[in-house]
């Protein structure tokens, strides 16, 4: 089964694609993001705690490191 994914509206040269998480009580989040491929654009959208995030630019954190 082929998946194609929503081409991205900001940059038209990347596509969407979504990205999954653990919630604070270890149960998987299905498309928690959803992220442009071209790393130029660094367009996102995001749920966290229920609120949608729209971000011209991917955060840096620390986390992980």
């Amino acid at each position: 089964m082929e998946r194609t994914f929503p081409q991205c509206l900001k940059c038209s040269l990347g596509v969407l694609v979504p990205l999954s998480d653990y919630g604070r009580e270890g149960a998987s989040i299905l498309y928690k993001a959803w992220v442009c491929t071209n790393p130029e654009c660094g367009f996102h959208l995001r749920i966290d705690n229920g609120e949608i995030t729209v971000g011209e630019s991917i955060p840096r954190t620390s986390r992980g490191k």
